[in-house]
């Protein structure tokens, strides 16, 4: 089997010098391209689904670091509290004793702080580095298993940014962003429980204030989120470019296209500079905001504050806790518009992800196929039609028979369709009408993976992975002996430029 379709493969290298006349419309040399489809928009609604079946994922992380930033927060509220023990009972009444017992008791609530920090970052940081990594790996999975013709519609660039960049975001979810926001908000409804008892009136009027600048924040990732998104779709395709402008530098000397790729790097560059130049003018117009409602508040503690101070409706250690307190409430809210501009990011993040990992992958129904005995090699091509665009025929009709263990050339003018015929031998693609047959089974009912596992094939466009020319020559057999390699590399010719090199077949 192998070596017949080996054989058929070579009528494809045969015409390579013309195969600039088959790239109409078509990345690789091989017909027209399938169409793009149109962009599938994902729901907010899956978004969140998918975000929270991977909280659930790692639920025990996320329970633990929980655990520590409760009583990191509960501790961060001993100094503020202090304060007015300070002020109201240590100070006025020359208590000596109780200022050692107080400094202790803060110094401790330090330690715990101290401690909970670490363990928390140790614990957060871990498991989002995990998932990170089982999320790449996820979808590389899914990635490799789709049909051949989304590579071909789809920038090198663009599928690296979807496996290694999106997943990058899931550490704001995962990670200490999610817990850091549950930790503030803890923190701010302690407080503001506090600010009620020490002046309830004050308070009422600082909520107003901040209530505002929740509107604010929450107008502002609304319009964020899409940013993000485009964000990472305009980095996957000056990535794209850029790695086949650098893959084909060759042929961009050649044709002396310097200067054009040049020009279609930088804009690409410079519609990524105004994307992010967008999100940093909506991020400091969150900050600007942050910055006038934390003088609103101030402006509320001299006036409300001060005239309750001078009534005597408080002391002045209140009013001192108070503005710890009032700190601790506004903290969270920046630490929010922070957490919340990352959580946005990896939304978007999660958004190209579940596109990808919703495409349909070429052996989706492996299952209900039949599996694959040792094969013969015969190959019938009856009444074969195929077109990569609907209404634009590539093959019709197509009928002949390769026998097992015979030499079959396909001789033809470039974009003839000599590759396209291979790429259904090899089940790359599937017929629009009539049927690939191997040892007389339709090969639409066989299993891809047992059926490609007993094929060989040498493709008009070489390919060679990083590693020793061993590595490469056994790559479609990983466990091979050093025999079979050097048996191999023989029946190729390879001896013939070989053996000129110091290291011979082990060169990398």
């Amino acid at each position: 089997m192998a070596q017949g379709l080996r054989q058929a493969a070579g009528g494809g290298a045969w015409s390579k010098l013309t195969r600039f006349g088959e790239n109409k419309g078509s990345p690789n040399g091989r017909g027209a391209a399938p169409p793009r489809e149109p962009k599938k928009k994902v729901s907010a609604q899956v978004v969140w689904r998918e975000a929270r079946e991977l909280v659930a994922r790692y639920r025990g992380q996320l329970a633990v670091g929980l655990f520590l930033m409760l009583v990191n927060r509960l501790a961060g509220l001993v100094l503020p509290a202090s304060s007015k023990v300070l002020i109201d009972n240590v100070l006025p009444q020359g208590r000596g004793d109780l200022l050692w017992q107080l400094a202790l008791a803060v110094l401790l609530a330090t330690a715990v702080q101290a401690a909970t920090s670490f363990g928390l970052s140790q614990v957060m940081s871990i498991a989002a580095q995990r998932a990170i990594t089982d999320l790449r790996k996820s979808v590389q999975e899914h990635v490799l298993r789709l049909p051949v013709g989304y590579f071909d519609s789809t920038k090198t660039g663009a599928l690296i940014s979807r496996i290694m960049s999106d997943a990058e975001g899931i550490r704001n979810l995962v990670g200490t962003g999610v817990v850091q926001l549950a930790g503030g908000l803890l923190t701010a409804v302690i407080a503001l429980g506090v600010l009620f008892w020490l002046n309830w009136q004050l308070t009422s009027l600082t909520l107003l204030v901040l209530a505002s600048f929740g509107v604010v924040m929450a107008v502002a990732f609304s319009r964020l989120r899409p940013i993000f998104r485009e964000r990472g779709a305009i980095n996957a395709e000056v990535s794209g470019r850029l790695a086949e402008t650098v893959g084909g530098v060759r042929l961009v000397k050649t044709y002396t296209a310097e200067r054009r790729e040049q020009l279609v790097f930088a804009r690409g560059v410079h519609r990524l500079f105004r994307n992010v130049a967008a999100t940093i003018t909506a991020i400091s117009v969150v900050t600007a905001v942050t910055t006038v409602i934390t003088g609103i508040v101030g402006v509320l503690l001299i006036v409300v504050g001060g005239r309750s101070i001078i009534a005597g409706q408080m002391t002045l250690g209140d009013f001192v806790m108070y503005v710890f307190f009032i700190g601790l409430v506004a903290a969270p809210l920046v630490q929010i518009a922070s957490i919340g501009t990352q959580v946005s990011e990896a939304f978007a993040g999660l958004d190209r992800i579940r596109e990808v990992r919703g495409l349909p992958t070429e052996d989706q129904d492996d299952a209900n196929r039949r599996s694959v005995g040792e094969l013969e090699g015969e190959v019938v091509f009856d009444q074969v039609n195929f077109e990569y665009v609907p209404g634009v025929p590539v093959l019709q009709d197509v009928d002949f028979v390769a026998p097992a263990g015979s030499t079959t050339a396909l001789v033809g003018s470039s974009g003839s369709g000599k590759s396209t015929l291979l790429s259904l031998v090899l089940a790359f693609n599937r017929p629009a009408s009539g049927r690939v047959l191997v040892d007389g089974m339709d090969l639409a009912t066989l299993r891809l993976h047992d059926y490609r596992s007993q094929l060989g094939v040498v493709l008009q466009d070489n390919f060679l992975f990083d590693g020793s020319i061993a590595d490469n020559i056994a790559f479609s057999k990983p466990d091979a002996t050093r025999g079979e390699i050097l048996a191999a590399a023989h029946l190729a010719h390879c001896g013939e430029f070989v053996d000129r090199f110091p290291e011979g077949i082990d060169t990398v």
